[in-house]
């Protein structure tokens, strides 16, 4: 019976790295560096005289964390959202996606599944090469204007994703 026992906890510990190769290992923003991205994002439009809102979602496009600033538009959290989903989908930010559309068919592919947006304001969130999430951001005058809000959201949480 002893002999038993002894093998049990030795035939668990070979058999761990046979486990281990089997569950993925992944990262996430946590829920204070996400609404701390959203807050500066959004800060950063209201500081240029924008009402814009701040969406940033995970690796799989859900949501993490929704800003909506002072006098922004009702469809701002729409569009925001669906810019950090496209950004996170594609893996790539959407000013890219934008670009690659003018001259690859991808506008037919996006114009079928729901919550996509081709529009710059949407920033793909990376720890070394692995997708985290995205940010996204909308109601600025402008998509140009848009990602400079995303990315000052991503800037403010950027040194502490590791």
């Amino acid at each position: 019976m002893r002999s038993i026992a002894a093998a049990v906890p030795l035939a668990l510990c070979l058999a761990a790295p046979a486990f281990a190769a089997d569950v993925l290992q992944t990262h996430r923003v946590a829920a204070a560096l996400a609404n701390e991205a959203v807050g500066a994002a959004v800060a950063s439009c209201a500081r240029q005289g924008y009402a814009e809102t701040a969406v940033l979602v995970d690796a799989d496009g859900v949501m993490q964390a929704s800003l909506r600033g002072d006098g922004a538009g009702i469809h701002t959290i729409d569009s925001a959202h669906d810019k950090a989903y496209t950004s996170v989908s594609f893996k790539s930010d959407t000013t890219a996606l934008v670009e690659l559309a003018k001259t690859a068919p991808i506008a037919v592919f996006t114009s079928k599944l729901p919550d996509l947006l081709l529009a710059p304001g949407g920033l793909v969130i990376k720890i070394g090469n692995e997708v985290v999430g995205a940010i996204g951001a909308s109601g600025a005058p402008g998509g140009a204007f848009d990602e400079g809000c995303a990315k000052a959201g991503l800037d403010a949480i950027r040194d502490r994703l590791k």
